[in-house]
């Protein structure tokens, strides 16, 4: 298997000395008292393994988190803890797939998906979604779909295009599993990362989905502490018992003193998400302002730490991957090219960048970038 798009782009960033606005991390240290909480916890609690489904006390702060913010109505035995989402994602995939089956995936897609489908054993059948929509029909969900389709795996909100899917498509999608008796994958890593007022919507909670529904989430996308790689896979008892078997032969467990502080995290009152949410957004809007004021047209997003530039509209002729590869070199920042999510057919004029960086880091990558854009004439 190849190295990531993300693990190549952060390797050439460090050699050139670029700015990094890649690979999705925040440069800040995180929420002092949840790393408080996790010092604490590694000198005063057990270092032992915890049990393999997560310690008691975070999976109830999960499923209360969840009732709380999105109303669902999970219980702590329907919550099984993972060392991250990815690890969560191919829990998931390995425990639900037999060989043979067909999943739909959809394009631009988090570049784990597809290994870890075919791995499985799994049949990848991925619908193209486009710009400036990103929207899945009706017809895109039977052309794909045949007697042998099982799974769909949906992230939303959707990394790369940084869109968040509306009421209506995510019906639709319902509709479509209910029908054809498909379990859906939701990776839901970004439900906290919303703009604009708008709110997250679990596709577990429509009619039909809550027991067809694997919703995974992060503590490393929630409180900004990517590295930690805490995750979860919510589900209905008789697939989350399913989930935890394929668990236990990855990872076992998690460490237990980030578990603690993590369940802690969880409890924080509803103002300080929206906190949170409101600082990303002021970050979002600082760098797509400054990126237009240099010529660049820019889709800020909807959601995620992620925005895109449109090279075509811009007036670029460079394609994706030639627009990235040149401005590590020649303006000293690293970007992502957006066809590197499609597994064929690619969208080639739109290049990622994240947002989750200081002031000072977007306001010198924008004028690194404005000189770049300067020297194409």
């Amino acid at each position: 298997m190849p190295a990531t798009i993300f693990e190549k782009m952060s390797a050439r960033a460090r050699q050139a000395g670029a700015i990094n606005l890649g690979q999705g991390f925040p440069d800040a240290p995180g929420p002092a008292d949840i790393l408080r909480a996790a010092a604490d916890a590694l000198l005063t609690r057990s270092s032992q393994y915890p049990p393999s489904g997560g310690l008691p006390e975070l999976r109830a702060a999960v499923a209360d988190h969840y009732a709380r913010h999105q109303q669902l109505d999970l219980s702590a035995e329907e919550v099984i803890v993972t060392s991250g989402a990815t690890e969560a994602i191919a829990a998931t995939l390995l425990a639900l797939i037999q060989p043979g089956d067909e999943v739909i995936l959809f394009a631009p897609l988090y570049d784990a998906y597809l290994p870890l489908v075919e791995r499985a054993g799994g049949v990848a059948r991925v619908i193209r979604l486009a710009p400036p929509c990103w929207r899945i029909t009706q017809e895109a969900l039977e052309a794909a779909a045949s007697s042998r389709t099982r799974l769909l795996l949906l992230n939303n909100p959707l990394n790369p295009s940084a869109a968040i899917m509306d009421r209506e498509q995510l019906s639709l999608i319902a509709r479509f599993c209910v029908e054809r008796d498909l379990i859906a994958i939701c990776d839901e890593v970004w439900e906290h990362v919303t703009f604009e007022g708008l709110a997250h919507t679990p596709l577990m909670g429509l009619p039909g989905m809550r027991g067809r529904t694997v919703k995974i989430g992060s503590a490393g996308k929630i409180f900004s502490l990517t590295g930690w790689k805490v995750g979860w896979m919510c589900a209905a008892a008789p697939i989350a018992t399913l989930l935890g078997r394929a668990h236990q032969f990855l990872t076992f467990t998690t460490p237990p003193n980030l578990q603690w502080a993590v369940s802690e995290g969880l409890g924080k009152p509803h103002a300080w998400f929206s906190a949170v949410r409101a600082d990303y957004q002021r970050s979002r809007d600082r760098l797509a302002s400054g990126l237009r004021a240099a010529g660049y047209v820019v889709d800020p997003g909807t959601g995620t730490w992620f925005s895109t530039i449109d090279l075509a509209a811009s007036g670029i002729s460079l394609s994706d991957q030639a627009f990235c590869e040149r401005i590590i070199g020649e303006a000293g920042v690293a970007a992502i090219p957006v066809s590197a999510f499609y597994p064929r057919d690619p969208i080639t004029h739109l290049a990622r960048l994240c947002f989750a960086k200081s002031d000072a880091v977007i306001d010198e990558a924008v004028a690194r970038l404005a000189r770049f854009r300067a020297s194409l004439g």
